[in-house]
């Protein structure tokens, strides 16, 4: 597995203004069957989040980007600030996402819910690679080099050939951030991003 954990200092964290709840779209390849991509996200008040891929069925984004059908089968795993996990989801099922139109199938995840006050961890991972025990330390079901060809190249669960690439949408947060060696995020985060540094460097100075 190819862990990429996302953390407060990156280059890449993406700052919105005050509470004000931000739409964030994020896109990026894996390089193995057993890669995990992992964001951090913050909300600073009860907000009803969505965390939403798009590159199995293909589909248009938050950003308002069209994604190409395709990608590999996601599931996701939350885990709140202490890494203690939250849930787990592996399809969302029609209709609540688009159906592959060679498939047919809808493998996609669109996870909703409630969230209280603070920051979370959520992971994106091929199915079924899924997260193990109760907290994010416990790693995931297939860890370790000799698991980077579990699937034998990105392999739905029907058995249908996929590729590497990944599309996720983090709706209604504060920030998000995710680390290298993901795509960068769309061009309204990075927007967000200068925002980020500018209040960063408006605190140095008045230290």
């Amino acid at each position: 597995m190819k862990f990429k954990t996302a953390a407060a200092m990156l280059a890449l964290a993406v700052f919105a203004t005050g509470a004000q709840a931000t739409d964030l779209s994020f896109t990026g390849h894996f390089n193995h069957d057993n890669d995990v991509q992992s964001f951090t996200f913050v909300v600073s008040g009860t907000s009803t989040v969505t965390l939403r891929s798009w590159s199995y069925a293909g589909g248009v984004n938050a950003h308002g980007d069209t994604i190409a059908r395709g990608g590999f089968d996601p599931i996701l795993a939350l885990f709140d600030s202490t890494g203690a996990k939250l849930d787990e989801q592996d399809d969302a099922h029609c209709p609540d996402v688009a159906s592959d139109a060679v498939t047919g199938r809808c493998y996609d995840v669109n996870y909703k819910n409630a969230l209280a006050a603070g920051t979370y961890t959520v992971t994106i991972q091929q199915f079924d690679n899924f997260a193990l025990g109760a907290n994010l330390s416990d790693g995931f079901a297939f860890d370790g080099v000799a698991n980077q060809n579990f699937r034998n190249g990105f392999v739905d669960a029907a058995g249908d050939k996929r590729d590497a690439h990944w599309a996720f949408d983090i709706l209604n947060v504060d920030t998000a951030v995710v680390t290298p060696p993901a795509d960068v995020p769309e061009p309204a985060s990075l927007m967000l991003l200068g925002i980020g540094a500018l209040a960063i460097a408006g605190r140095r100075k008045r230290s």
